[in-house]
């Protein structure tokens, strides 16, 4: 069993490189908060990220199948709500709603 000073230095060490590693990105991102492209990245990757991640999912459905009618009335579902309402929160639990409602119900196998 190790002594009691090893332990000590052990626990501070640790706590010490925690720390820093948690403080480091804070301390590396405060000079760019105020460059014009983190602001305009900022601006226009939510939109961005959200168009590549429906086009990731969405890629490998089969259009001209009956299957595809589930994903794609949740996705306009998703989006009606969207622009209805600019609620994140209910847009993303209306379209999965819509999506399970139907494979479950109507397009069960």
């Amino acid at each position: 069993m190790p002594d009691a000073t090893y332990t000590v230095a052990a626990v501070l060490v640790t706590a010490a490189v925690t720390w820093a590693l948690r403080a480091l990105p804070f301390a590396a991102l405060a000079p760019l908060r105020e460059s014009g492209t983190v602001q305009y990245l900022s601006q226009r990757m939510p939109a961005g990220v959200m168009v590549i991640l429906v086009v990731y999912c969405l890629r490998d459905l089969p259009v001209t199948e009956v299957g595809a009618v589930a994903p794609l009335a949740a996705l306009a579902v998703t989006v009606g709500l969207h622009l209805w309402r600019r609620n994140a929160l209910l847009s993303i639990l209306g379209g999965t709603f819509v999506h399970v409602l139907l494979v479950s119900t109507v397009f069960a196998a």
